[in-house]
């Protein structure tokens, strides 16, 4: 399974120009689109689902065209959106049932054994007959993730499914989706949160802004980091100096005043170590240091 883009473009009535001629492949296995709110991964995860059009551009799914072969591209396709709904006066059961019959999947034995694999798939069968409305919020996702994958789809797309989670339902979601991904299968996770690509994703792509800024994988991104992430132990007064020219990455009280992580080229007049750095290090140091760094040497190249 693959999915192509080339020079996509969605422009909003307004003049919001939320993705700006990307391009990328997307092959099978688990896909990491990560960035900060407001970098176009909603709209290009509502443009992949067809629920919106895009504005230029050209998307296909195993050289199926988005533009032609939607009836076709649907058959393929889950989605659990960052805010799912459900009727709050089914019982789980009951929902998922009703949803496996919208998806197409005809007479009351199949949905039964449909719902069955499903409520068993995300720890959600002993809850068969609670209340949809009653259900924890991280039970409320995996009933998410539960309607999406109703009839084996070939492409998954999850957005933001995390946010608001306990770090145990985090770990409990990510395993669930690792355990759907399999050679055949496409799961594109959008998240603005890093633990959850580092923990699932070997592909990653970075949108900033509209734009795609970084593709590879999060060792490809992490490398970028090496050398440029830095620990050091200063006096609360440092600090406030400190936090004034460099992104912090992370903070600590000590005896001395603080422990600090942050991201520099060169630090002077720091007593500092370099540290081994992490997705989240490389993360902070690509969208706070590099890519800010590069766009103000092009804007010195513009005098």
């Amino acid at each position: 399974m693959k999915i192509s883009i080339n020079n996509l473009n969605k422009v909003y009535p307004n003049g919001h120009h939320a993705l700006k001629d990307v391009s990328m492949e997307i092959n099978s296995g688990m896909f990491g689109l990560l960035g900060p709110n407001g970098a176009g991964k909603t709209t290009l995860m509502k443009i992949l689902t067809l629920l919106q059009d895009h504005t230029s551009g050209d998307i296909r799914y195993d050289g199926l065209d988005i533009n032609k072969d939607r009836k076709a591209i649907r058959t393929l396709l889950g989605y659990l959106p960052q805010d799912f709904r459900f009727f709050d006066k089914l019982k789980t059961w009951e929902f998922i049932d009703y949803a496996a019959g919208i998806s197409g999947i005809k007479g009351k034995r199949a949905r039964r054994d449909e719902v069955e694999r499903l409520l068993n798939k995300v720890g959600l069968f002993e809850f068969r007959e609670r209340m949809a409305s009653k259900l924890s919020g991280g039970m409320k996702r995996r009933l998410g993730i539960a309607q999406a994958i109703i009839g084996n789809p070939k492409v998954i797309i999850v957005d933001e499914p995390t946010t608001g989670l306990d770090p145990a339902e985090r770990i409990r979601f990510r395993n669930i989706l690792s355990d759907i991904s399999n050679n055949d299968v496409i799961i594109i996770l959008s998240t603005h949160i890093v633990g959850d690509i580092s923990s699932t994703c070997n592909d990653v792509a970075l949108l900033n802004k509209g734009e795609l800024k970084f593709r590879g994988t999060p060792e490809d991104l992490i490398e970028m980091s090496r050398s440029h992430v830095w620990q050091a132990n200063m006096s609360d007064k440092d600090f406030q100096i400190i936090k004034e020219k460099y992104p912090i990455i992370s903070t600590i009280p000590s005896k001395e005043g603080w422990e600090v992580q942050l991201v520099a080229d060169q630090l002077r007049n720091i007593e500092a170590r370099h540290m081994e750095p992490n997705l989240e290090h490389a993360y902070v140091y690509f969208m706070d240091y590099y890519l800010k760094d590069k766009m103000n040497m092009n804007s010195k190249d513009l005098f």
